[in-house]
């Protein structure tokens, strides 16, 4: 499986990176563009420079196989993410265990359905 990382933090992105291919033996194939049909898309929900809300219908459009999960550090986030439509959210203060049950959480809904 592969899944896309993008935050603004490379510290946040080298520590998912590490986290999901040591744990769920996933590619992370990057930041690019929806091109290579992730499983998964991670995203920092305050990205600078485009609203998120925005940037998720961006992502369904180009991704509509893609699982979206949002990220962010401020508390307010999560209620916003999960009213736009992300499919799972993790906040940047959880430990990184919460990253892998969410992702796990998805990949077992997929196989109920």
């Amino acid at each position: 499986m592969r899944a896309i990382l993008a935050d603004d933090d490379y510290n946040v992105r080298s520590a998912l990176r590490l986290l999901l291919e040591k744990e769920l033996d996933l590619d992370v194939t990057g930041e690019e563009v929806c091109g290579s049909s992730p499983d998964f898309i991670l995203f920092d929900w305050e990205l600078p420079g485009i609203k998120a809300d925005k940037l998720l219908q961006m992502l369904r459009k180009s991704c509509p196989d893609s699982y979206v999960i949002g990220l962010s550090g401020r508390p307010g986030a999560r209620q916003a993410a999960l009213n736009a439509g992300v499919d799972a959210f993790v906040s940047k203060g959880d430990p990184p265990e919460k990253v892998l049950i969410a992702l796990r959480g998805l990949l077992l809904e997929n196989k109920r359905n």
